[in-house]
């Protein structure tokens, strides 16, 4: 398996088996485990890799004990201290990761509820553990941007200098986005100051900040919107440098009469979702172990978001019935027949996921 691959299969199981979850140890035994097991390569059950429950007594502190301590080449790379599933991650409860990072080898620590995974350094200040994360990873919400970092801490491609190299920049690219997301959701009072500031020519009273937060909210969220269904709709309307000959075969095939007024009408009827594109990269994360994820397009119709390979309609992977107030994922069997399935959430495409690698491994040799 890919290392995609084998982050996707946890997330699947992740997102089946955490409602079932209740305790911290089996939180351990079901999640934190394998990330160490299958994710990052390193045998759990050979003690000279990893030292579950480890001690290392620090001064008064007699007999405490670190989750599980990773080593490789006979030294301590990577400290772990997990808690329950669903429980918010906070710092401060984990001040055995600052006391046990001062006193071993250890130059990485992670905190994690098995889901959520935040990796730690010590960019601040030497051999003392930073307070804020240089990374943070979700498996129910993978940013694809943190994946090839995370492979750094592999046991097979381990390369803690490149980690660390690179740790300053992650932490701060990753606060100011965490920043940025927070004030376009809830602006305070100097973001929203700034741009009143720039489009009122009147006093800022307290009744037009409080009318101008609420606007540059509205503004925030159209203007992301506005910037997504941009790039989707370049994307779907620039042509295909793979195969031009056989899209405008097929063109001619299924028979396209309409005008070309017409089609620009449809066209301005086509309403791309925040939905819509979630799901689509939902699904681009879980065929990305069989298929060139660039190969991966979507096209948005009408009645349908179709996830197509190569942006052809002959190769479709999966499309999103999301118009309507019943949900449905379509899937293709082997003669591309359509399944549609009734889904609630974003989530529950994780338990079509064979399904659509099936599909789109069909397609990746073609």
């Amino acid at each position: 398996m890919s290392f995609e691959e084998r982050l996707t299969s946890l997330a699947a199981k992740i997102h089946q088996q955490k409602a079932a979850i209740q305790t911290e140890e089996a939180t351990k035994n079901a999640f934190v485990m394998p990330f160490i097991q299958n994710v990052l390569g390193y045998d759990v059950f050979n003690p000279l890799e990893v030292i579950p429950e480890f001690i290392s007594d620090i001064g008064t502190k007699k007999g405490e004990k670190i989750d599980y301590a990773i080593m490789k080449d006979g030294e301590i790379q990577i400290l772990i201290e997990a808690k329950k599933i669903g429980e918010p991650l906070n710092i401060n409860h984990a001040s055995q990761l600052f006391r046990y990072f001062h006193v071993t080898t250890a130059r990485i620590s992670i905190l994690t509820n098995g889901q959520v995974y935040r990796f730690y350094t010590d960019l601040d200040a030497p051999n003392k553990m930073d307070e804020k994360p240089f990374l943070e990873f979700d498996f129910l919400d993978m940013d694809d941007h943190a994946i090839p970092e995370l492979q750094k801490l592999t046991k097979s491609a381990f390369d803690v200098d490149s980690v660390l190299n690179a740790a300053g920049e992650l932490k701060y690219v990753g606060q100011i986005k965490r920043v940025m997301a927070n004030q376009f959701s809830q602006p305070e009072d100097d973001f929203v100051r700034f741009f009143a500031s720039r489009v009122y020519e009147g006093i800022l009273t307290q009744k037009v900040r409080d009318q101008f937060a609420l606007l540059t909210a509205k503004a925030a969220e159209q203007f992301m919107s506005d910037q997504v269904n941009g790039r989707l709709k370049s994307a779907i309307s620039r042509p295909s440098s793979t195969a031009p000959a056989a899209i405008s075969k097929q063109d001619a095939e299924i028979g396209e009469t309409q005008s070309a007024d017409d089609e620009i009408s449809k066209k301005d009827r086509i309403e791309t979702t925040t939905e819509e594109l979630e799901g689509f990269n939902i699904i681009k994360a879980i065929v990305r172990s069989e298929i060139d994820v660039k190969r991966v397009a979507a096209r948005d119709t009408l009645s349908y978001f179709g996830i197509l390979a190569d942006d052809n309609n002959r190769k479709p992977i999966a499309r999103l019935h999301f118009n309507r107030s019943q949900k449905y994922l379509g899937t293709f069997d082997g003669d591309k027949n359509e399944t549609r399935h009734p889904i609630d959430t974003l989530d529950d495409i994780f338990s079509h996921a064979d399904m659509l690698r099936e599909t789109a491994k069909a397609y990746a040799e073609i």
